[in-house]
């Protein structure tokens, strides 16, 4: 089982780590290899999770990179989101479970949720559908012929993913995790939460974002957070110590609510 993994039980059903830092997931978007290794040497002791996506995916060196995190027992998060036929899929999540990735990420459409499942033939890596990404709001998915609004097609690619068997999605904060797992009928769904901004920080090229607090205290139970950490002036250490912060500030009022 990959490092921060809890055994699921009735008051702990997602198998969440009891630590906010094992819960924050940055991401190396970075040009270089050599600039993902100085952010994950800045934050050795703090963060032990880390994000590859198609920043690294194509640059030099980034197999020797993944290599060197999991052998280092640190947890990856490739974020490819995969979306081709589905022996296609199914290959691809089975090469990264091969790896010992932790999470993998894949289009919400049936046919890639149902193949990328097969693919994990009984490894730990966890499956986790993008639903709509936070960069698009309802006026994008007009433009992009979508009838329904982001928040009713992410309902919607909720139930299949469920339907199908993935372990997560990725929401944005203010899709409400808690309502989506309530409406999907599975407290056993992992949210992993994109688009975070500290309070007045900028939004970037996100339209959907929350802040670390609102994103745990609406059930959010991973957070990835770039640009705010990778890019900070005071340096990426002191930037995710603060936010490690506000998520356990959003955890307390998460139980004051409760």
């Amino acid at each position: 089982m990959p490092d921060g993994s809890v055994v699921p039980h009735p008051d702990n059903p997602r198998g969440l780590p009891p630590d906010m830092a094992s819960r924050l997931i940055v991401a190396l978007d970075v040009p270089t290899i050599d600039q993902a290794r100085r952010i994950v040497a800045a934050l050795d002791g703090t963060v032990a999770f880390f994000k590859i996506g198609l920043w690294l995916a194509f640059a030099e060196g980034v197999d020797s990179l993944l290599r060197d995190l999991i052998q280092a027992r640190k947890q990856v998060f490739l974020d490819t989101k995969m979306f081709d036929i589905g022996q296609t899929v199914e290959q691809g999540v089975a090469r990264a479970a091969d790896r010992g990735v932790s999470f993998v990420t894949v289009h919400g459409d049936g046919q890639i949720m149902q193949s990328a499942v097969k693919g994990k033939r009984g490894t730990d890596i966890k499956i986790f559908a993008v639903t709509v990404l936070t960069s698009l709001d309802n006026e994008s998915l007009r433009e992009m012929g979508y009838a329904l609004t982001a928040q009713e097609l992410v309902r919607l690619r909720v139930r299949q993913a469920v339907q199908y068997g993935c372990d997560g999605i990725i929401a944005s904060g203010l899709d409400n995790p808690d309502e989506i797992r309530r409406q999907a009928g599975s407290d056993k769904l992992l949210i992993a939460t994109p688009g975070i901004r500290p309070p007045d920080a900028a939004a970037d090229d996100h339209r959907r974002v929350a802040t670390p607090a609102q994103a745990i205290e609406r059930g959010a139970d991973y957070l990835v957070v770039g640009r705010p950490v990778v890019e900070a002036t005071g340096g990426p250490k002191a930037a995710a110590l603060r936010i490690i912060e506000q998520m356990q500030e959003g955890e307390k009022n998460r139980s004051a609510g409760a």
